[in-house]
């Protein structure tokens, strides 16, 4: 019996691996991207994130940036048409009108109306560095969802930073950082540019690979072969239980938290309510015990609900979208 020393067996079998990712990787790529960004009332810290989206370095596809709005006021509105018109992406806004916490629906909506290949995922506290889309892109892969992360700014660093700080990249620069009283030292090895330590980094952690509603992506058709987002869900969790589902659909978590994160700009979160965190704690526990798949509360449910009550999505040339729910609001059908 021939023995093979472990050492050379491990190295040739990493070796395959990576072979079967390379070929699986080159083989199908993403033909178009959509980022979607959700938000509700806080024109200020989605500004700073739309200026980190103005210069990101990506040419391989179209990229469409979907602003998945949850109900919020005018002032929304006025900062999205203010920079629609020399932005580099097309700039969409998708709308419906404030009826509580209804991100999981937003989200679905966008979904839909994303009409592209693969989608980013992450929030208006949420600023990306300049590289972002293009390591997305990169490391797309069937069968995969992407798990990223963030490095959390003080609510004061929140304030100050300027478009200048952000489009200049210094925002994301560790000395910059530290200079201005950035403290959370040990988050800052998520902001290496290095692309073997990065990867060295997301091999190691220990931290689980899971559906981050602030930065994780996955292929549109994986999203709507789950049902998207479970709409009977609050805040709390509702993102990973996506995740849970994506899992259970045979769809596997790729560690990438050392990568691509991004800066998140403090804010309150008065819609953090006891118990809508211990229901939507209850349906994970569901999700996971029994492999559900699809929710019973998503994308197909929402749209035979809009059908049935006569209302279509209505899309202007000014690229705003509107659904339609409330009279005042809507352009009802026929």
């Amino acid at each position: 019996m021939v023995r093979i020393p472990i050492f050379t067996s491990l190295t040739e079998t990493i070796s395959k691996e990576i072979k079967i990712r390379t070929h699986s990787v080159k083989r199908r790529k993403p033909e178009s991207l959509a980022v979607v960004i959700t938000t509700y009332n806080n024109p200020a810290w989605l500004e700073k994130v739309l200026w980190g989206y103005s210069v990101q370095n990506y040419s391989q596809t179209p990229v469409k940036i979907i602003i998945a709005d949850d109900g919020s006021t005018k002032e929304t509105r006025l900062l999205i048409e203010k920079y629609r018109k020399n932005f580099p992406w097309d700039l969409v806004h998708l709308w419906h009108p404030d009826q509580g916490f209804q991100k999981t629906r937003i989200l679905n909506r966008a979904i839909v109306a994303a009409k592209s290949d693969y989608l980013i995922f992450t929030d208006h506290d949420c600023i990306p560095r300049n590289d972002f889309l293009t390591l997305h892109f990169e490391h797309a892969e069937l069968g995969y969802f992407l798990s990223g992360s963030y490095v959390k700014l003080s609510q004061a660093l929140s304030h100050q930073l300027t478009q200048e700080d952000i489009v200049s990249g210094r925002a994301f620069c560790k000395e910059w950082l530290k200079s201005q009283g950035f403290l959370l030292r040990s988050t800052l090895p998520k902001l290496t540019t290095n692309k073997r330590l990065a990867m060295f980094l997301n091999w190691v952690t220990t931290t689980d690979a899971t559906w981050n509603g602030h930065c994780s992506s996955c292929w549109q058709s994986d999203a709507l072969a789950i049902n998207g987002f479970n709409e009977s869900m609050g805040y709390g969790g509702e993102d990973r239980e996506f995740g849970e589902r994506l899992c259970n659909f045979g769809i596997r978590a790729k560690q990438l938290r050392y990568s691509f994160p991004c800066m998140h700009l403090d804010h309150d979160r008065p819609y953090a309510i006891p118990e809508s965190i211990a229901k939507n704690k209850a349906i994970r526990k569901e999700t996971r015990q029994s492999g559900r798949i699809e929710t019973l509360h998503g994308i197909r449910q929402m749209l035979e609900e809009e059908t049935n009550d006569g209302y279509v999505e209505k899309s202007f040339s000014h690229q705003v979208i509107y659904i339609p729910l409330l009279d005042g609001f809507l352009r009802r059908a026929g």
